[in-house]
């Protein structure tokens, strides 16, 4: 027996073909059930059992059964992890306002300014520094003593200085004689000896012409104390412009 499954747009067909004579006949598929029915051929009269056409497999049914446990499955597994895992309340995350905006800012620029306004009062606080205890820093440092006479700042290494220098010409027994007077004063914290003296003359062209050295009338000073000296010199080198009046330095 040859079975043949036909199917058009509206009907299912079946072929059937006789066992004893081999007639062929077209049929309605809907007319025979999965289980099948007993037919007779037209023709010789043969009797048999005919079984109706297989049904179709819903291949999405049978897709949707397959993955039907995976599925279960994964929801159990998910729902266990769920379990053992509670969830955590969210916090809301935190939110910059205008007015945090303007804070910072304004703690920016306090700060800027407290840094400068710092650095300003670290730098009064030397510069005052470096002109009242000018002495000490020459003592420290011999060659700011030029800075110093560069802004008009007298200094002295010594911790003493020279106040109310005057120099009178006279003439004396037919010569010229130059005399320098003036004051020496203690500017320190403590007694200082007092060290010789030079007085050195000078031309138009700040040319040494001559110098001379003495000792003045005490040895020794205390804090703000003062003394008088006075020194004369006869016959000055002609061409005498200016004098300056120093300590004398080691080895002068």
């Amino acid at each position: 027996m040859q079975l043949l499954f036909l199917r058009s747009e509206q009907r299912a067909y079946m072929i059937l073909t006789c066992p004893q004579c081999a007639t062929r006949y077209q049929v309605d598929a809907n007319k025979f059930p999965a289980t099948g029915r007993n037919v007779r051929c037209a023709k010789c009269g043969h009797v048999w059992h005919q079984l109706g056409p297989a049904p179709e497999r819903d291949t999405e049914s049978e897709v949707r059964e397959a993955m039907a446990p995976a599925a279960a499955q994964a929801e159990s597994a998910q729902s266990a992890t769920a379990a053992h895992a509670p969830m955590r309340p969210l916090r809301p995350a935190a939110q910059e306002t205008d007015s945090d905006v303007a804070r910072g800012s304004f703690l920016g620029r306090a700060a800027l300014w407290g840094g400068w306004l710092l650095l300003v009062a670290l730098v009064a606080a030397i510069g005052w520094t470096a002109v009242v205890l000018r002495d000490s820093v020459v003592t420290w440092l011999p060659q700011s003593a030029a800075l110093y006479a560069a802004v008009g700042l007298p200094v002295s290494p010594h911790g003493m200085d020279f106040t109310g220098i005057t120099y009178l010409k006279q003439v004396e027994d037919g010569q010229i004689v130059l005399a320098v007077s003036g004051n020496i004063v203690n500017r320190s914290s403590h007694e200082l000896t007092v060290p010789p003296v030079r007085v050195a003359l000078f031309d138009g062209d700040k040319h040494e012409l001559y110098h001379w050295t003495f000792v003045a009338g005490v040895t020794t000073l205390k804090p703000g104390e003062t003394t008088r000296f006075r020194t004369r010199l006869s016959s000055p080198p002609l061409g005498t412009h200016d004098l300056e009046v120093r300590f004398a330095r080691e080895g002068e």
